[in-house]
């Protein structure tokens, strides 16, 4: 007979032997948490990165609680200007981003302008491209009422991308917004058919020829799209006052039926002999024709816009 060897069990280490194992291990981790405390803290963060919590659209990072808030809508706010008005386009980010943090929309600012033809020109737009990031060159001719507004709006799907905004507006680099009461207002809009604006002439009973001055309004995102679409057709009609010619593709199409007029609350700055001009007033969302500094100065001033200047030895404009 062949003698049978069965395996002895191997015995279980005893209860002072896992010790000695396991205190090494612990002696290492309460070392590393004294002396990097924070990087438990981000790998502890970078751990629950990766579960959504449903609905809650919080995200935890360190020790900090950060509510991810969808924006109420997104607007791209193109104003149509020159390549020379450098100094206009300085003080329209100043204006514009002073108001950002408290928005709930999201507003995106940008300039545009057609082709630069001078070497000047094209030197000191790249500077601010590369510092400030927000100028756009259409491929066309410089011009106002010649196509221009037809090359804006038929170029945002390709530059931001399909569905990149829920608004698009048009305006002008001598128009002043107050973004929150504009986002305000806005924010009660229909998101599509949207034409949305001061309705012109001001000066005319409504009914006869009624289209958004060119100061600046806003349509929705499906009449941009609409507007790319129906290029064959409208390609040829841009020739004229670009926000009447606006009007006249719109009308055409049966398009744009959701019209919203904000008038008096946008307006132009008072002057004698202008129809759409009054005093200036608490409940305004624009003032256009402000077309050289005091018409600015006058317009910010009244709106106390430099009311969060702090005192400083350094300068006595408070």
């Amino acid at each position: 007979m062949k003698s049978q060897h069965r395996k002895l069990p191997t015995p279980a280490p005893s209860v002072s032997t896992a010790t000695l194992l396991l205190l090494p291990l612990a002696l290492l981790a309460a070392v590393l948490m004294v002396v990097y405390p924070n990087e438990f803290a981000l790998q502890s963060s970078l751990a629950g990165a990766g579960c959504p919590d449903g609905a809650s659209g919080i995200s935890v990072a360190a020790h900090h609680v950060v509510a991810q808030v969808a924006p109420d809508f997104r607007l791209l706010m193109g104003v149509l200007t020159l390549p020379s008005r450098y100094e206009r386009r300085h003080l329209l980010r100043m204006v514009y981003a002073l108001q950002q943090p408290n928005l709930t929309a999201r507003v995106d600012v940008r300039f545009f302008f057609c082709r630069i033809e001078s070497v000047e020109q094209r030197l000191l737009v790249a500077l601010e491209a590369m510092r400030y990031g927000d100028v756009v060159e259409l491929d066309c001719p410089e011009n106002m009422d010649n196509g221009k507004t037809h090359s804006y709006f038929s170029s945002v799907p390709a530059l931001f991308g399909a569905g990149a905004y829920d608004f698009v507006m048009k305006t002008d680099d001598d128009t002043f917004f107050r973004l929150p009461q504009l986002a305000e207002s806005l924010g009660r809009a229909p998101r599509e058919d949207l034409y949305y604006g001061c309705m012109v002439p001001c000066d005319y009973v409504r009914g006869w020829n009624e289209y958004m001055s060119g100061m600046g309004y806003v349509i929705s995102w499906d009449l941009v799209e609409w507007i790319v679409a129906a290029a064959d057709q409208i390609r040829n009609h841009t020739v004229g006052p670009e926000d009447r010619t606006l009007y006249s593709w719109f009308s055409g199409a049966g398009k744009a039926k959701n019209r919203v007029d904000v008038k008096p609350a946008m307006y132009d700055f008072p002057q004698r002999g202008a129809p759409c001009a009054h005093e200036l007033v608490p409940d305004t969302i624009a003032v256009h024709r402000l077309k050289n500094n005091f018409r600015w100065s006058t317009t910010l001033k009244y709106f106390n816009f430099t009311a969060g200047l702090e005192p400083s030895k350094f300068y006595r404009v408070v």
